[in-house]
């Protein structure tokens, strides 16, 4: 799917969504400048070449990254709360996505949630480095056993407001998060902000959320372009 401009139409002209649920890392705010420095220091000092692994870290729990690399002798969730630790005081270059702000600002309250595969800790720290306020429903890493690509975290944000999943949209900018979309059952809009080479994928995408404006009726959520 071609990347639309900054300034797009409707990802979704003809649908009216009871709710939008949104990553945050990637799509909400751009923090790979800070995991990125940390990672590879970290990566580093167990031998291991961040410019092979860099690329698999981004949209998954930290702890499922550091599992499935089966370092020999560590303990996986002492490494976790060493990398949340660094990501917690390494914030620079951490802000928000391109009219991110307005955008989410034009919700309302039960019309939104933030599902992101970072522990609520950090999650608040990067939010807050960025400008943006959190939503009342946050579901972070502490919340789902089993993180992106399976869609739990999505159904259950969407169950939680009270709504049907597959009448939210969901935003997205990882391979895993677009999967978990997917399998959900869930529209998605692919940012592409931080992407450094296009994705291959079947959903619409729009570079930010810069253009884009919200159209609300009778419980329901348009996309729709700024006048």
């Amino acid at each position: 799917m071609p990347e639309q401009p900054s300034s797009p139409r409707s990802p979704y002209p003809d649908h009216a969504f009871e709710a939008f649920l949104f990553d945050m890392d990637g799509t909400l705010l751009t923090s790979i400048e800070s995991a990125e420095r940390v990672w590879s220091r970290w990566l580093r000092r167990h031998g291991l070449d961040p410019v092979k692994i860099l690329p698999t870290i981004h949209g998954v729990q930290t702890l499922e990254t550091i599992t499935r690399l089966a370092i020999p002798g560590i303990d996986p969730r002492e490494e976790a709360a060493w990398i949340v630790r660094e990501e917690m005081t390494d914030l620079d270059g951490v802000r928000a996505i391109a009219g991110a702000v307005d955008f989410v600002g034009s919700l309302p309250d039960d019309g939104w949630a933030i599902v992101t595969s970072a522990t609520r800790q950090l999650a608040e720290a990067r939010l807050a480095a960025a400008g943006l306020t959190a939503p009342l429903l946050f579901i972070t890493a502490e919340d789902i056993a089993v993180g992106k690509p399976a869609p739990d975290c999505y159904i259950a944000a969407a169950r939680r407001l009270g709504k049907d999943v597959t009448r939210c949209a969901v935003f997205e900018d990882a391979p895993a998060g677009i999967a978990a979309g997917r399998a959900a059952g869930a529209p998605v809009v692919v940012i592409t902000a931080t992407h450094a080479h296009p994705v291959e994928t079947e959903y619409p995408a729009v570079r930010d959320y810069v253009g884009l404006t919200t159209i609300h009726h009778e419980g329901t959520i348009r996309l729709a372009p700024a006048r």
